[in-house]
């Protein structure tokens, strides 16, 4: 394959012949040339290619507009340019396709409110190019980070009848029509099925008998919620771990945080530059901040009387056996702790059914990562390995044994403690990049009344 733009701008030495093919970024013309900058997509920066107005292929030029994808052949020499290293000198131009003058990216400083209404073309710019960039390269380094500790990563069911958070906030999956009068046994599977929430349940299964491994896969939330942190489509990743309690729960989603931060600065360098530069002037120095101060932990209990002694006049009031709101959770992340903080034990009410019940009768072994900026990024907790326990939760929840009976197998046969996290991938992204809302991280968003391209 030819080479990428990246790949040219990296060289360590001038070439007599290269290939490159992008769209054009913008044009200038003298009357000695016209410079072109070319991008690929495949790096934040374009490469400027230099057309000589005594080439014949110059006549093309003035048919190139933002926009036009082009080929062009020539010599890769040290640019006389600041700011680049290299440049190509074109001996061939050629138009692969052009682009006129309705072209909607002409332009800088489009809001991204417009860009979303052209979700199709939005990755050409500057900005979306940059986190989507950063967000194929965190998806590598997630796999990775599990591969180098022996994990194994498994596929667990997009459609399921099993609604592992107990919301009922779930898409269904059906054949029926609409109005029909049909029975659930009527239905494809024989009974209801619906998208996901998780992968956890599935996963747990996989856990005991592999020990480790993890699922990377889309979830959905059928939530009539419109806030900047929600969508009905995200990406979820979700480690369970046999053999293993909250405290190494805690210990992995804190490494696992860390390990991607640093990923943003080893390997992402140029997009967090841009991103510090034009979305957040204050990420470069939040992420470092956060990789460098060890995660703080406190108990549930602990927070709520940290939150009431604040002086803080919150929109939700804090008691105790109520769920923190993200106002809570970005206080304590962001001005009590100023750091990454784990919060766990939390009270068994506000909890669903599968966390293990502690010793006191009234917490589980539930923990929460939170991050400045963000709030709750990670939930997790050890599961209840105790039959007894399991049956007794399931029955407070109102969930049928008979459905449930190969997640109480697990108990039956050869059940050990275990435990895992959930971490929302668009939440990481939005921390690592500093764009502020979930549609922004997804490359096509589904949020209630959207589900364009």
């Amino acid at each position: 394959m030819r080479p990428s733009v990246s790949h040219l701008l990296a060289s360590e030495s001038p070439s007599p012949n290269v290939t490159v093919s992008g769209w054009v970024r913008t044009r200038r013309d003298s009357k000695a040339c016209s410079f072109l900058e070319v991008g690929d997509g495949s790096c934040f920066r374009g490469i400027q290619v230099v057309v000589d107005a005594n080439l014949p292929c110059s006549s093309l030029v003035q048919q190139i507009l933002t926009g036009a994808a082009v080929e062009v052949e020539g010599e890769l020499v040290a640019s006389p340019a600041s700011g680049q290293k290299w440049e190509i000198q074109a001996r061939e131009l050629r138009v692969l396709g052009l682009a006129d003058g309705t072209y909607p990216l002409q332009k800088k400083g489009h809001t991204p409110e417009f860009l979303r209404t052209i979700g199709h073309l939005r990755p050409r710019t500057n900005l979306y190019g940059s986190v989507f960039r950063v967000r194929s390269r965190m998806s590598f380094a997630i796999h990775r980070f599990f591969n180098e500790r022996g994990f194994f990563h498994v596929h667990t069911p997009i459609i399921t009848a099993s609604d592992c958070e107990g919301a009922g906030e779930m898409f269904r999956v059906t054949t029926l029509k609409q109005g029909a009068q049909s029975k659930p046994e009527e239905d494809f599977f024989g009974k209801p099925a619906y998208l996901t929430v998780s992968g956890q349940l599935q996963g747990e299964a996989f856990a005991c008998a592999m020990g480790k491994i993890y699922t990377f896969g889309p979830t959905f939330r059928a939530e009539n919620s419109n806030t900047t942190r929600h969508a009905a489509e995200f990406w979820m990743i979700e480690p369970e771990m046999a053999f293993c309690d909250l405290e190494a729960d805690m210990s992995l989603a804190e490494e696992n945080i860390r390990d991607l931060i640093r990923v943003m600065f080893e390997e992402c360098a140029d997009e967090l530059d841009f991103l510090t530069k034009f979305v957040d002037k204050a990420l470069t120095q939040r992420l470092r901040q956060t990789l460098d101060k060890p995660s703080e932990r406190l108990s549930y209990t602990e927070a709520v009387e940290i939150l009431k002694k604040s002086g803080r006049k919150f929109e939700y009031p804090v008691e105790w056996g109520e769920a923190l709101q993200t106002e809570h959770e970005r206080f304590l992340a962001e001005e009590h702790i100023k750091g990454p903080v784990t919060i766990f034990d939390y009270p068994r009410a506000i909890k669903p059914f599968y966390m293990r019940q502690n010793d006191d009768g009234r917490t589980v072994a539930a923990m929460d990562v939170l991050l400045p900026g963000i709030g709750e990024i990670i939930g997790g907790s050890q599961r209840e390995e105790r039959m007894d326990h399991l049956l007794a939760a399931m029955r407070l929840s109102g969930l049928s044994e008979d459905e449930y009976s190969w997640y109480l197998d697990l108990r039956r046969f050869g059940s050990v403690p275990h435990a895992g996290y959930g971490m929302g991938f668009e939440r990481l992204l939005m921390f690592v990049t500093g764009v502020h809302n979930i549609r922004d991280v997804i490359p096509f968003a589904r949020t209630p009344g959207h589900a364009d391209f």
